[in-house]
């Protein structure tokens, strides 16, 4: 990389740490905030997926858009939103609000993670895409990492989550300060005369029509379905029937996105090297049984290893994953586009995991969200089996 380049990457990385350690500063404290103040199993499953519908509806709008428009732009002003409703977290409280602010934080969303992927994604070299991305995702699963364990600490000292809040304001803004100050004004790719970027970037349609674009989006939404119904509903389980401490399940939840985070780094070493399809499959395969152990854990240690094996599982496929989307965002010119579609299955995932796990959890036993959680991991992995 040049020292432009470096510099765009630096900041890029260290922007994204905070903004995720920030938002996982209350993630895994949301659903015990909304059982205290009566929400029920469907209450809680729409304020986790609220954040997924508009994060769902405005990614693929402004994916394509930071191919046209430029990419700092989108960073700063999502991150400044971002700011602003964790200031609102902190002056208003209610299920309803709750549920108003998660939809709020989706659109910013849709504006920071995305982009910056496609960031990274342009400045990557040739064949370099799965140790680059890899190390890149070290960020975003640093802070995820570092946030739930933080926020349950802070939230555990000053006995009240408004603390939490806080603290996700005050590194948001830090992540808006680093990119406003550091990132260079325009269109990256007109600045490097990227020839890819002479013709009209492939629309939507036509990238979902190809089986490996395809292939990868719905493993990420299937895989993603299931992250959702554990951050929304693991939690709840340890608190209610483990009686386990705020820092405790922060711990628990901190785990999974640690694991995954230390394996980005060599798994994109190993992506670049080795078939990504046969990585990805390995890391469906650790995710169904990762979500068959925590339907049986019923202990701390049990929680804590069963949710290991599940980040175990991310961080052998999601370096694969993103790798396979860089090099597809390339040869299409469209990497604003692919990373959107790729943050798309996320977000649909996040939407459709804790609504499904609300609606069986007031009509079935607990353990059938982990049940049907697994069915759902297969399908993905089977998908990337016979298409990718």
């Amino acid at each position: 990389m040049s020292k432009t380049n470096t510099t765009i990457f630096i900041t890029l990385f260290t922007a994204v740490f905070v903004t995720a350690m920030g938002a996982g500063f209350v993630a895994p404290l949301l659903p015990v905030y909304a059982h205290n103040l009566g929400a029920g199993g469907l209450q809680i499953g729409l304020i986790f997926a609220s954040f997924s519908i508009t994060r769902t509806l405005f990614v693929p709008y402004f994916g394509k858009l930071s191919d046209r428009r430029g990419k700092k732009g989108l960073l700063t002003l999502g991150l400044f939103l971002y700011f602003v409703l964790a200031v609102l977290y902190i002056l208003f409280k209610g299920i309803w609000v709750l549920i108003l602010l998660r939809l709020a934080q989706g659109f910013a969303s849709a504006m920071i993670l995305p982009v910056a992927q496609a960031y990274v994604g342009e400045i990557t070299p040739a064949r370099k895409e799965g140790r680059i991305m890899g190390l890149f995702n070290l960020s975003l699963y640093g802070g995820l990492s570092a946030g739930p364990f933080l926020g349950g600490v802070v939230r555990d000292w000053f006995d009240t989550i408004q603390a939490s809040f806080t603290g996700m304001g005050i590194l948001t803004f830090l992540g808006f300060l680093l990119c406003l100050i550091f990132l260079p004004a325009g269109h990256l790719a007109q600045k490097r005369g990227d020839a890819s970027r002479s013709r009209e970037p492939t629309g939507y349609l036509d990238l979902m029509r190809m089986r490996t674009v395809f292939s990868l989006f719905a493993f990420r939404t299937c895989f993603t379905t299931c992250i959702g119904i554990v951050w929304a509903f693991l939690p709840l389980l340890a608190s209610t029937d483990l009686g386990l401490s705020s820092s405790a399940i922060g711990i628990v939840v901190m785990v999974n996105v640690f694991i995954s985070g230390l394996l980005q780094v060599p798994m994109g070493y190993l992506a670049d090297r080795f078939s990504k399809k046969n990585l990805v499959i390995t890391g469906g395969i650790l995710g169904m049984l990762a979500i068959l152990y925590l339907e049986r854990a019923s202990s701390f240690g049990q929680l804590l290893m069963a949710n290991g094996i599940f980040g175990l599982a991310g961080g052998v496929s999601f370096p694969a994953i993103m790798a396979a989307g860089v090099i597809e965002g390339r040869h299409t010119g469209s990497m604003g586009a692919v990373m959107g579609l790729l943050a798309l299955g996320h977000s649909a995932g996040m939407l459709a995991g804790p609504l499904l796990a609300g609606i069986l959890i007031d009509f079935f036993p607990f353990i059938s969200i982990f049940i049907v959680g697994t069915v759902i991991i297969g399908m993905g992995t089977i998908i990337i089996w016979r298409n990718g």
